[in-house]
């Protein structure tokens, strides 16, 4: 099949080199050239704005970091369905690994929908190891027939795909994952700090716990990332206070009760008016305890 692919990033280039790799022509777009022009010597193809995907691509695949950015993207100017007769031609699908929130995904499915193109909302989970190993999992949202169509494409760099309901569905399974993993990370580094101010050495905790019930793989990938540094990144903390956020905006609109979510959310907004907004992941350790910390935004 011939694809487009917007958002290269962190997670869309590894996504990207699979699909090359399994036969896959792939047209490449972002916002920031040369990250598009890193993947031509695996045999991808460069083009100048996502409109110009329309005259290649059958399907075209978002791994953007935003609502506002999806949006730009699909219907702004020099957008995929920037103009009435986009979906006139080849293009059939729109496959969105962003996490961005149910109620737009609806929306934009929609308005996509009046240009004759099916959307299907696929976040993933897995982070950046997952994406270059091909083992993401994908929870996806829209038609029984539109899933069917791009699964085999997506199982290129995911080993799983769980359609979870129609459209908004799979952001909305994409929030229940991260509601999960930032409690999880907070009270990671919650009970990293306990053990440095205890003056035990934090960094044998997965050792300790390893096959009891606190046992995780977010347990022994973020206690070596507060305890050393010279880790690669796996991602910045406005991403999870931009999902977070997503989440408690959810809560409040279906009336679900998520006081942990809340208490995650003002750690993530102090971590902000520290400066860790670009920091790693795991600098929630410098939010609770910053004097253990490895990870503040300056390094």
């Amino acid at each position: 099949m011939e694809l487009g692919f917007c958002g290269p990033g962190l997670m869309g280039a590894p996504m990207i080199r699979h699909l090359l790799r399994a036969g896959h022509d792939v047209w490449v777009w972002n916002r920031t050239r040369a990250k598009a022009q890193a993947l031509a010597a695996d045999g991808a193809r460069v083009v100048d704005a996502p409109c110009d995907l329309l005259a290649h691509a059958q399907a075209v695949f978002l791994c953007v970091s935003d609502t506002n950015a999806v949006e730009e993207v699909v219907f702004g100017p020099g957008g995929l369905l920037a103009e009435p007769d986009a979906g006139a031609g080849r293009l059939r699908w729109i496959v969105d690994h962003s996490s961005i929130a149910p109620s737009a995904t609806r929306a934009f499915a929609a308005r996509a929908a009046q240009c004759g193109v099916g959307w299907v909302d696929a976040p993933v989970s897995g982070g950046v190891p997952g994406a270059q190993a091909g083992t993401l999992a994908v929870m996806a949202g829209g038609s029984a027939e539109d899933i069917i169509a791009v699964e085999p494409v997506i199982r290129a760099y995911a080993a799983r795909v769980t359609h979870m309901g129609e459209v908004g569905a799979g952001q909305t399974t994409k929030l229940c994952n991260q509601a999960i993993v930032c409690a999880t990370v907070a009270g990671i580094a919650e009970a990293v700090g306990l053990a440095h101010a205890a003056g035990i050495d934090a960094a044998r905790l997965p050792e300790a716990l390893g096959g009891g019930w606190a046992d995780s793989v977010l347990l022994r990938t973020f206690v070596p990332r507060m305890t050393e540094s010279g880790h690669a990144p796996l991602g910045s903390l406005k991403t999870f206070q931009k999902d977070i956020d997503t989440v408690a905006d959810a809560a409040r609109e279906t009336g679900a009760a998520m006081p942990v979510v809340g208490a995650v959310q003002q750690m993530l907004r102090l971590g902000a008016a520290m400066g860790l907004a670009d920091a790693d992941l795991a600098a929630f350790i410098d939010i609770v305890r910053p004097q253990a910390g490895m990870h503040r935004a300056k390094q």
